[in-house]
């Protein structure tokens, strides 16, 4: 059968995915829906699930993908992408799996490629990579799952507070602050919860602010920087996606030395890692104005609510504009 003829490039918004964040990953497709430019693109959001990869058309209905050569069957044509923008947090997607199967099929994607992403789904490793480059990076210890914690021994050479989170995925998901011995064995069991893997990390006080960036025809974009205060005692899913859990100020109420020296490192991290498309790097900035970085996000999230929108505004810049400055970067012009 004759595969479809498109005259516009056609970018599969590809959404969904293991983890808990599924949900925060289809409000991202909505986020990358609604701006995309439809009279360059046809866009489509590609759901993926342990149970079936589908498309979901505007009325709810779905087709299924072929995942032979991710195509799908549309009024008996057959329409193969052109261009995959990745918008999973979590598994598939953040981790480098999609990356790589996209790879094969010699489908540009948005984002950093198999190495770049399975890094920085690693929180630890990706820190002890960018603590050997200089970056201050809170003391930290690996739980695997399956390892006996010792509480004790724990808390002696981090001290109280701390913090106690999986080791992959984000949106503060199984995430805890831990204030004294009885909370830490509990809050390990819910952060293996989310994952085999568990990081505990001593307790930084400061000003939390967040920066995204990205890079198109070799110039970096560095976005100005929010500020966080949380309305919970951490910067929780709650705090994240309800309205009102949390005060986001942009730009951040920040020196600008401070400014220039978090853009300055923030696009310094991209590099490092060899990312693609947008990244964002979370920090706390000490009381003695020391920067410290959390982890970095190669996905970030895109929702309403998300950092990145907000920052693209204060920019001055148009969404749409940013995104298809993303999609033509990774993409040749080459249609199937």
């Amino acid at each position: 059968m004759e595969k479809f003829k498109n005259i516009k490039p056609v970018v599969a918004i590809v959404a969904g995915g293991y983890s808990s964040e599924y949900i925060v990953s289809l409000r991202s497709a909505q986020g990358i829906w609604v701006p995309l430019d439809k009279e360059k693109y046809d866009g489509y959001i590609v759901l993926i699930t342990k149970e079936k990869w589908c498309v979901q058309l505007e009325n709810r209905s779905e087709i299924p993908i072929d995942k032979n050569d991710f195509s799908f069957m549309l009024d008996g044509q057959r329409i193969v992408f052109d261009f995959a923008y990745i918008i999973i947090h979590g598994a598939p997607g953040e981790n480098g799996q999609l990356q790589g199967y996209f790879n094969m099929l010699g489908i540009p994607h948005s984002c950093c490629g198999v190495l770049a992403a399975a890094l920085t789904f690693d929180k630890y490793a990706c820190n002890q990579y960018l603590k050997s480059l200089g970056v201050g990076i809170a003391s930290s210890i690996l739980l695997r799952k399956g390892e006996s914690s010792m509480p004790e021994k724990i808390i002696a050479e981090l001290g109280l507070p701390l913090f106690v989170k999986p080791n992959e995925g984000g949106s503060s998901f199984g995430i805890s602050k831990v204030t004294s011995i009885e909370q830490l064995r509990p809050a390990i069991e819910l952060a293996w919860e989310e994952g085999s893997e568990v990081l505990i990390e001593c307790y930084l006080s400061g000003v939390e602010v967040t920066c995204g960036c990205y890079k198109t025809k070799g110039q970096i974009t560095v976005l100005p920087i929010t500020e966080i205060i949380s309305k919970n005692e951490l910067f929780d899913y709650d705090a994240k996606y309800n309205p009102g859990g949390a005060i986001e100020i942009t730009p951040a109420r920040i020196s600008d030395k401070l400014t220039a020296e978090i853009q300055q490192l923030t696009a310094k991290i991209y590099d490092w890692i060899n990312a693609k498309g947008i990244i964002r790097a979370d920090y706390i900035v000490s009381s003695d104005n020391k920067i410290w970085m959390l982890e970095v996000n190669a996905i970030p999230g895109m929702t309403a609510t998300s950092f990145i929108p907000q920052q693209v505004c204060a920019a001055g810049l148009n969404m749409t504009e940013v995104l298809t400055e993303i999609i033509e970067e990774n993409f040749h012009g080459e249609t199937h």
